[in-house]
């Protein structure tokens, strides 16, 4: 199966993905609410920030100062349009692999072991020796 169209590799690892996915839903958002949010570390969750303000993903913009310094961060039109195509090909993969593998189980479907109280087998011992080798009878003396 070919990767579909959209599929981008630098917002794909989970962390950016996070990161743009909460910031598709907002216009601005604080770096402390995405930290938190993300459960991530100040150092990681700016170096994912810089990788995507390098693609030109999203921006980042220092307000105030000393103390009172915050940093807001928002996707950039080209970082939503790559998050919204790479959402598409996802969507795609999904349902290519649906269609290949057919329909699964319903829900009202019972458990195959409800319908023969035999497909719960007790363990076998393990194999031996004697157990793998034919028994001898009276007829192949």
């Amino acid at each position: 199966m070919s990767t579909p169209a959209g599929f981008d590799e630098l917002i794909h690892p989970s962390t950016r993905l996070s990161v743009v996915a909460l910031l598709a839903a907002t216009a601005w958002a604080d770096f402390a609410f995405v930290r938190d949010s993300l459960s991530l570390s100040d150092s990681a969750l700016s170096k994912q920030l810089h990788t995507l303000e390098e693609a030109g993903y999203l921006e980042i913009r220092k307000e105030g100062g000393g103390r009172k310094r915050r940093t807001k961060v928002r996707l950039t039109d080209r970082g939503r349009n790559a998050f919204e195509g790479h959402v598409a090909a996802l969507r795609a993969i999904v349902e290519g692999a649906a269609q290949t593998a057919g329909p699964g189980p319903s829900p009202s479907d019972p458990d195959p072991s409800e319908l023969d109280p035999s497909a719960e087998s007790a363990p076998r011992p393990p194999a031996t020796a004697a157990s793998l080798t034919p028994a001898r009878t009276e007829a192949n003396r």
